[in-house]
């Protein structure tokens, strides 16, 4: 009995030096609006629940940096990448170099273009063509709603950045729906970088230059908040004179939305952090996950609720039912 208890103590505490011994690596994008903030949150506070070695890089919005990120990974031999890229393209090269090192890469929320070609252990990702699809169905019923179906109506587009998937994905979205109402008519589409400071300065300059701007939909929320600025600016009233239509479902959406100033946002979770745990708990117990691309549940909300589209046919939940447990 004695010498099974030793060998249990033993074994306890071998597992936990080894699970200490983890050391995860994340290279993320960088720090553009409240979505990426909650995002490296989630992520870096659920891997330090787990007592496991952290290593973040913060690559400041360029892809140089997370080249240089990820190269310095393979050289302190970490055990596991997480990968969020700024763009879709140019990691054929550093990729094949994380694959050739052998660490376990987990790809997070914008997936490469080369993502047919690489090894991946996990991928947890927004469905970003889905995403635009709701911003424009949502749009388009509420036009209805309003009696303007009929209505010739003049749409900006506040893109996000030039190349990442996201931005590519949403605007697929919107432009697949739009082509159905050809009331709703495109006059301008720029990229805002999914900044706040951006979004306000695109939007400011598509107010000088179009004399009727009926609609605007943002890529993302923080780009649709800084062109809300711009709008009270110009003497125009967010959310009435224009609608405004946003995406990721910060807090701070929310609090637009029941001021509003803003109209509705389509939710992109930003908390990974428990499904990238779960992952590498399995990894480490020897299990392989498979290459489908996880999305995690996503949802439309608004401040009245029940005009909205989703691809199972539910109504939303109200952005004043959700605020208050909205920590991000």
């Amino acid at each position: 009995m004695k010498k099974i208890l030793i060998l249990a103590v033993a074994m306890v505490m071998l597992f936990s030096v080894s699970a200490s011994a983890i050391t995860v690596a994340f290279s993320q994008i960088g720090q553009e609006s409240d979505w990426r903030t909650a995002n490296t949150d989630s992520v870096s506070n659920a891997i330090n629940a787990e007592g496991w070695d952290y290593v973040y890089a913060d690559a400041q919005q360029k892809q140089e940096n997370q080249v240089q990120a990820l190269r310095n990974f393979i050289s302190q031999n970490v055990d596991y990448i997480l990968f969020t890229g700024v763009v879709s393209t140019g990691w054929d090269e550093v990729l094949k170099e994380v694959n050739e090192s052998e660490i376990p890469l987990i790809l997070l929320d914008r997936m490469p273009d080369n993502i047919d070609d690489i090894e991946y252990a996990a991928a947890f990702g927004g469905d970003f063509v889905e995403e635009g699809r709701r911003m424009a169905l949502w749009t388009a019923n509420y036009v209805k709603k309003l009696g303007r179906e009929n209505e010739e109506l003049n749409v900006v587009i506040l893109e996000g950045t030039t190349g990442a998937d996201a931005a590519t994905g949403r605007q697929q979205g919107i432009t697949e729906i739009l082509a159905d109402y050809p009331n709703l008519k495109v006059i301008a589409s720029q990229t805002g970088n999914f900044t706040r400071a951006e979004g306000q300065a695109v939007m400011e300059s598509f107010l000088k230059a179009h004399d009727k701007i009926d609609i605007l939909l943002a890529h993302n929320d923080d780009m649709a908040l800084g062109a809300i600025e711009s709008i009270k600016a110009a003497g125009i009233e967010p959310g009435k004179d224009i609608i405004i239509v946003g995406c990721d479902a910060p807090k701070t959406a929310f609090d637009a939305i029941i001021a509003g100033e803003m109209n509705a946002t389509i939710e992109c979770t930003p908390l990974y952090g428990p499904f990238v745990v779960d992952a590498l708990k399995k990894l480490i117990a020897g299990e392989e996950l498979g290459r489908e691309v996880i999305h995690p549940e996503e949802s439309c909300f608004d401040a009245e609720g029940g005009i909205v589209y989703s691809a199972d046919g539910r109504l939303s939940e109200k952005a004043a039912d959700k605020i208050g447990e909205r920590l991000y």
